[in-house]
């Protein structure tokens, strides 16, 4: 039966995280794209799920008491983060931040955002479906 403690919902909890992050991060790059200096932002969060996923292939364990023993790897500690790109110019004005890129990540951003809602629905939709006995 579905678990929200399980691992599965776990990393689907830290996607729509790291989407949300993302969002926001390109909303302030789009905000600022007139601005002299700035210097866009992005957000890592695949790059360092897949590293940790790659390192440690080890299954993680699914602790129904908090005094079983915990072993193998754990998703609370990748959290997505915020780099700033400083190493190129756009503009004139010393500003990176190009709108057609950044308008073409938002709604890469957005697409991948959906189908992480339409999955957390599903799982819910099941659990749903089985506390009411398929009706």
């Amino acid at each position: 039966m579905f678990s929200i403690n399980k691992p599965s919902f776990q990393l689907l909890e830290k996607s729509l995280d790291a989407a949300t992050m993302r969002q926001r991060t390109i909303t302030n790059n789009i905000a600022n794209v007139d601005t002299p200096y700035f210097k866009r932002s992005d957000v890592t969060f695949e790059s360092l799920l897949q590293k940790e996923m790659g390192t440690s292939p080890t299954l993680a364990s699914y602790r129904t008491d908090a005094r079983h023993f915990s072993f193998g790897g754990s998703l609370q500690q990748i959290s997505p983060q915020i780099s700033e790109d400083q190493a190129s110019i756009m503009n004139n004005n010393l500003n990176n931040v190009d709108m057609d890129t950044e308008m073409s990540q938002m709604a890469k951003n957005q697409l991948s955002y959906n189908t992480e809602i339409q999955m957390v629905n599903h799982e819910f939709k099941i659990m749903r479906s089985a506390i009411s006995g398929g009706k």
